[in-house]
């Protein structure tokens, strides 16, 4: 007989479970939709506009060169890209009032989350607002600071009864009906 010591069960990681969710709780790569993986771009691209304070045209023609950006909604990503860094002092005229600190003090993963948030809200009506808002919630999970996804959701909270006045009271209604 040999004398291969062979590992035993106990001392291998726990199954995953096959929920769609990482053991941190951030979506596994397979259940993402096409508009979150353009997000995910997105971030990127803007991390770069912010932090390095690169032209747009280069963020997008380096992110198209990215792997897995085939799988990604690429008209959202453009509109995302273009539209935050166009408008990124419009956004930032929202976003600056609801903050607790100067925004440079902010980080930029988390600068960058706030953009694409108000940005949807603002453009994107097709995208309902509670999924706006969980989907920055869940890019904040995955890449930004240990508790920046609560900073994202209080600020982001604040934003969308300025900008979707209609359908935020409507699903207040809804939340304060009591159920049979």
């Amino acid at each position: 007989m040999s004398d291969i010591h062979t590992p035993s069960a106990s001392k291998r990681p726990p199954r995953q479970s096959r929920t769609g969710l990482t053991s941190t709780g951030a979506r596994k790569a397979g259940s993402k939709s096409d508009r979150s993986r353009a997000r995910e771009f997105a971030l990127q691209g803007l991390y770069q506009s912010l932090v390095g304070g690169n032209a747009v045209d280069d963020i997008d023609t380096f992110t198209r060169d990215l792997a897995g950006f085939n799988k990604a909604d690429s008209v959202h990503f453009d509109a995302l890209l273009q539209g935050c860094v166009a408008e990124a002092a419009q956004l930032d005229a929202l976003i600056t009032p609801l903050l607790d600190r100067p925004m440079g003090e902010i980080s930029p993963v988390e600068h960058a989350i706030m953009w694409i948030g108000t940005y949807e809200m603002a453009h994107c009506l097709d995208v309902p607002w509670r999924v706006v808002l969980n989907e920055c919630i869940e890019l904040a999970k995955e890449f930004g600071g240990t508790d920046g996804h609560k900073y994202v959701n209080a600020v982001l909270n604040g934003i969308a009864p300025s900008l979707r006045a209609a359908e935020v009271e409507a699903d207040r209604g809804r939340d304060k009906k009591p159920r049979d």
